[in-house]
């Protein structure tokens, strides 16, 4: 599965491209690609696909690499902005976001 098979790859690119500095926020651009109005199960087939390892979290290294799982062309996050993403959706304090967190974070 893609993330093109789940969002609209326009709003993906507009997305993409209002964050193009560093100035990631989350929470704007999970509104900006649609998600905030997908289903909790389309959330998580979202994570599915951004989990790279499969191993039920987003660790730091892929959050790093997160706008990338969107669309190829997607640009790496500073260190400052994967750790405010981190900190945002890491409610447990473990350094890492689990499929519960992420929905949450999606959908705050």
């Amino acid at each position: 599965m893609t993330m093109t098979d789940l969002l609209k790859a326009e709003e993906i690119k507009k997305a993409l491209q209002a964050f193009e500095g560093e100035t990631f926020d989350p929470r704007k651009f999970f509104e900006m690609v649609g998600m905030r109005a997908m289903t909790a199960e389309n959330v998580k087939k979202v994570f599915r696909v951004l989990d790279v390892d499969g191993s039920g979290f987003i660790e730091e290294e892929e959050l790093k690499y997160v706008l990338k799982g969107f669309a190829k062309e997607g640009r790496d996050l500073t260190d400052a902005e994967t750790r405010e993403f981190l900190k945002a959706a890491d409610k447990d304090g473990d350094g890492k976001i689990g499929i519960d967190e992420f929905e949450t974070l999606v959908h705050e």
